[in-house]
C-alpha cells in the first residue's frame, strides 16, 4: 500500500490542478491580510470558503482521479497486490495531496504574517485540521461512489449531488423540518441533524473554537447548550473522525469484492 500511495502521491502533486488549488488559497489568504491584519477576522472570512470549496474540490478531484487512473489501476490489479492496498493507497494519495495543498496554501501566509506570535494560533491549527479532515472525508466519499458505479457519468452525477446535498440542500431541508415542527421540542433532532452533515458540523466546530456565538445559528446554539464548548469540541472532532473511518471501511469492503 505504501508503494502505491507514494507513487500516486508524487504523480498527483505534479498536477496543474493541485498547483492551482494551492495558489488559490495562498492568494486568497494574502488578499484577506491586505484587507485586515486581524487574524480572527481573516479566519472567519476564510472559513466560509473552506467549508464550500474544500469538500467540492475533494469530491471532484477524487472521483476524476479514480476514473482517469483506470488503466493504471487495472495494471496494479494484475500484480500480486491486495485490492484493498491498491484502492486505499490511491485514496490516501488523493486525500494526502489535497491536504498538503490546503495546508501550504493557507498556512504559509499565516506564518508569514506572524501567526506563531498570535494568541489565536490554536484556533488557526483547528481550522487547518478541519480543512484536512474535510479533504479526507469527501475524498473517501468520492472514491466510494466511483467504486460502486462503473459508469463515469453516473458517478460524476452522484458525486455532484452528494456535495450539493451536504453544502446546500441539507440545511434547507433541515430548516424546513424545524419550522414545520416548531411547536415540538426538537433539540435531539437538531443534534442528530448536525451529526449527519460534516460540513455543518465543521462550521459549528470552527465557530466554537473562535468563540463567535452570534454566528452559530439554531443548530449551533443547541449543540453548544447540550454539550458545552469543551466537550462539544471534543465530540465534534470525534464525529468528524468517524466520518472518515466509516467511508474508508466501506472502501475496503467494496474493493475486496468488486470486479474491476
Amino acid at each position: 500500500m505504501r508503494k502505491v500511495c507514494r507513487y500516486s502521491f508524487y504523480d498527483i502533486i505534479r498536477s496543474k490542478w493541485l498547483v492551482s488549488y494551492t495558489a488559490f488559497f495562498f492568494i486568497l489568504s494574502v488578499a484577506l491580510f491586505w484587507l485586515t491584519p486581524d487574524f480572527s477576522k481573516v479566519m472567519v472570512s476564510i472559513m466560509n470558503i473552506i467549508l464550500v470549496l474544500v469538500p467540492l474540490v475533494a469530491t471532484m478531484f477524487g472521483i476524476m482521479y479514480f476514473y482517469n487512473a483506470r488503466e493504471f489501476t487495472e495494471l496494479l490489479l494484475s500484480q500480486p497486490l491486495r485490492r484493498r492496498d491498491i484502492f486505499l493507497g490511491q485514496y490516501l494519495a488523493v486525500a494526502g495531496s489535497l491536504s498538503c495543498a490546503f495546508l501550504f496554501g493557507v498556512g504559509i501566509p499565516f506564518v508569514f504574517f506572524g501567526i506563531f506570535k498570535s494568541p489565536v494560533i490554536f484556533d488557526f491549527a483547528s481550522i487547518l485540521l478541519i480543512g484536512i479532515m474535510l479533504s479526507f472525508i469527501f475524498s473517501a466519499i468520492s472514491f466510494l461512489i466511483a467504486l460502486r458505479n462503473e459508469n463515469k457519468i453516473k458517478g460524476f452525477g452522484i458525486a455532484i449531488f452528494v456535495w450539493l446535498f451536504f453544502a446546500i440542500i441539507y440545511d434547507g431541508l433541515f430548516i424546513l423540518l424545524l419550522s414545520f415542527f416548531s411547536d415540538y421540542p426538537l433539540e435531539n433532532v437538531a443534534l442528530a441533524g448536525i451529526i449527519g452533515n460534516p460540513i455543518d458540523l465543521s462550521r459549528i466546530l470552527i465557530l466554537l473554537k473562535l468563540d463567535i456565538s452570534v454566528l452559530l445559528g439554531y443548530t449551533g446554539a443547541v449543540f453548544h447548550k447540550a454539550l458545552g464548548a469543551s466537550a462539544g469540541i471534543l465530540i465534534a472532532f470525534s464525529i468528524l473522525l468517524a466520518w472518515i473511518v466509516v467511508p474508508v471501511w466501506r472502501i475496503v469492503k467494496v474493493s475486496s469484492t468488486r470486479d474491476y
